[in-house]
C-alpha cells in the first residue's frame, strides 16, 4: 500500500486520502450502506445513504440529498441478481448502462418500453470512463468483474419465463436490481454523472432463498467500495 506524506513525521493511510471528487453513494438498505462504509474506511469525500427499496424511494432520497449538498458524482450500489452466464454469484457488476426494464406497456405484440411508446426515457448512460477504470481496478485486485447493462425492475424476477423475457428485451443484461434507474433519474436532473455497482447474491430466475449468498455479496460490495477512493482520485 502506498503512503503519502502529510509532514516529515506523519503518514496518512491511503484509504483516508480525500478523493478529488465529492461523491454520493446510494444503497437500498442499511446492510448495503454498512458494507460500503466498511470498504471506504472513513475516507473523506464520500456520503453514503440508504435511500429505500425501489426506484421511487431512491429517486426521492437521492434528489433530496443532492439539493442539500454539492456533489460531483452519484453512485447506486448494492447487491443484486445476476443473469446466468453473465454474472455469477459472488461476482461484481459495473453497469455500462442503467435500464428500467419494466417501464412501459404490455401490448398484443408484447412489451413496449416508454421510449418505444414515445413517452420518455427508459435508459441512462453512465460515466463510462470511470466505470471502466473501476472494473479494471477490481480485476487487478483479483475479483471477478463484469461490465454490462444493469436492469431496474419494480418487481424482482421469480420465474425462468420472466428472466427469459428480460433477456429478450436486453440480451446482454448482466444484473437485475430495483434502485439504479431511480438514482440515475435524480442524478440526471442535477446534471451529474452516475455509476452503478452491483454484487451478485443470487441468479435471476426461480426464487430460491436457500441458494442466496447475501454475506458473500456484501463482502464483494465492501471490496468494490474499497477501490473507489483510488479510482476517483
Amino acid at each position: 500500500m502506498q503512503e503519502h506524506s502529510q509532514s516529515s513525521s506523519v503518514k496518512i493511510p491511503e484509504s483516508h486520502i480525500p478523493t478529488s471528487k465529492r461523491v454520493l453513494i446510494v444503497t437500498a438498505v442499511d446492510a448495503e450502506k454498512d458494507a460500503v462504509r466498511r470498504g471506504l474506511c472513513d475516507t473523506p469525500g464520500f456520503d453514503v445513504i440508504a435511500g429505500g427499496v425501489g426506484p421511487a424511494a431512491t429517486a426521492a432520497s437521492t434528489a433530496r440529498h443532492l439539493i442539500q449538498g454539492s456533489y460531483d458524482l452519484v453512485v447506486s450500489a448494492g447487491i443484486a441478481g445476476g443473469f446466468a452466464g453473465q454474472a455469477e454469484i459472488g461476482s461484481i457488476v459495473i453497469a455500462n448502462s442503467i435500464i428500467a426494464a419494466d417501464l412501459g406497456s404490455e401490448t398484443e405484440a408484447g412489451f413496449s418500453s416508454v421510449e418505444e411508446l414515445g413517452f420518455g426515457n427508459a435508459r441512462f448512460s453512465v460515466d463510462i470512463a470511470t466505470a471502466r477504470k473501476l472494473a479494471a481496478a477490481i480485476k487487478d485486485a483479483g475479483s471477478d468483474v463484469t461490465m454490462g447493462p444493469v436492469l431496474t425492475v419494480s418487481t424482482t424476477t421469480g420465474t425462468a419465463d420472466t428472466a427469459q423475457r428480460l433477456l429478450h428485451r436486453v440480451p446482454d443484461a448482466a444484473a437485475e436490481a430495483m434502485e439504479g434507474f431511480g438514482v440515475a433519474t435524480a442524478a440526471a436532473a442535477a446534471s451529474l454523472p452516475v455509476l452503478e455497482i452491483r454484487t451478485i447474491s443470487n441468479q435471476v430466475g426461480p426464487r430460491d432463498r436457500s441458494a442466496w449468498k447475501i454475506k458473500e455479496a456484501l463482502q464483494a460490495l465492501e471490496t468494490a467500495s474499497s477501490l473507489l477512493p483510488e479510482v476517483l482520485r
